[in-house]
């Protein structure tokens, strides 16, 4: 006598499918394909990430980029940490700063995320709403929280390093939804 057969629900192509990219056979569709930096681009497009901006000092100027790599780490001691690439023209600022600030920014601020991304742009000047805060950190107007974080680690991965920063202080009141990093472009939260 045979069990039943019970109907189960469709699943994900297995990993098991990249076997036939070792035995020569050409892969299905949802087969895997061997690791690259066009694969992990590809799936981290369909990764959906928050949009932060990472400021600081240099030499008196204020500068900062957009982070979509922003993570947090610990709750106790309170740490977060970002990635950045070592050929970035902020990179300078991030390596010799001891203090940094996390800006969570909102759905209102997409051209403010796009400013930030862009390289060459004048990134503090109008329209950018900013002051100095705690450490001479420049913190930017209309944000959905901020953070002025003092750096415990700069870990190298690659040509980018991972920073690990410790929230000395911080404000988590502004008002809005969450602007988010979608398929290579920033987006709103949908209900």
């Amino acid at each position: 006598m045979t069990a039943p057969t019970v109907p189960t629900a469709p699943t994900a192509p297995s990993p098991r499918s990249s076997l036939s990219l070792l035995s020569g056979s050409a892969p299905g569709p949802g087969a895997s394909r061997p690791g690259s930096p066009d694969l992990l681009r590809s799936v981290f497009r369909q990764h959906a990430a928050g949009v932060a901006v990472i400021t600081a000092q240099d030499g008196g100027h204020p500068v900062g980029f957009t982070a979509t790599s922003l993570n947090s780490v610990s709750a106790d001691p309170p740490l977060l940490s970002f990635t950045i690439g070592t050929g970035a023209s902020t990179w300078p600022a991030v390596r010799d700063s001891e203090y940094l600030g996390v800006h969570i920014l909102g759905e209102h601020q997409r051209e403010l995320a796009g400013l930030f991304a862009r390289s060459g742009a004048d990134r503090f000047g109008p329209p950018t709403g900013w002051a100095a805060g705690p450490h001479g950190v420049p913190v930017l107007d209309g944000v959905l929280a901020w953070l002025v974080c003092r750096v415990v680690a700069r870990v190298p991965a690659g040509e980018h390093r991972v920073i690990i920063a410790e929230a000395v202080v911080g404000d988590p009141a502004g008002e809005g939804r969450p602007l988010l990093y979608h398929q290579g472009r920033f987006n709103a939260l949908r209900d």
